[in-house]
């Protein structure tokens, strides 16, 4: 699971930056408010990479995706980039989690097929 949720963090954390190039051109934003809201947001990506396994990693990454979605409000292109990351993030639980059950059991049925070496 780890590795598909970090690659799609990992994406969204380059359309956090692009979309911030874009907020930039709001003439009602501050540079300074644009690249601190993206900035804390690209911060998050990368953190949650390394938190999505422990307790609460999954349910933070749900939240990300919530906001990414609300950027739109911002650059409305970010409702349709954001729900194709949502998107993305329920693949990588859900398929993730697929996998590593796959791989427990393999390697359950790999130990216990092996004989002892006496």
């Amino acid at each position: 699971m780890r590795m598909l949720c970090s690659s799609t963090l990992i994406g969204e954390f380059f359309v956090i930056g692009f979309a911030g190039l874009v907020a930039m051109k709001d003439p009602d934003l501050s540079m300074a408010t644009v690249w601190t809201v993206s900035g804390i947001a690209m911060f998050l990506c990368l953190v949650l990479c390394g938190l999505v396994t422990r307790p609460g990693g999954v349910a933070l990454g749900w939240a990300l995706q919530i906001a990414l979605i609300a950027s739109g409000f911002i650059v409305p292109t970010m409702y349709f980039l954001g729900a194709i990351f949502a998107a993305l993030w329920w693949a990588s639980v859900h398929y993730g989690r697929k996998v590593d059950e796959a791989k427990a059991r393999f390697a359950a049925q790999a130990s216990s097929s092996t004989p002892d070496a006496a």
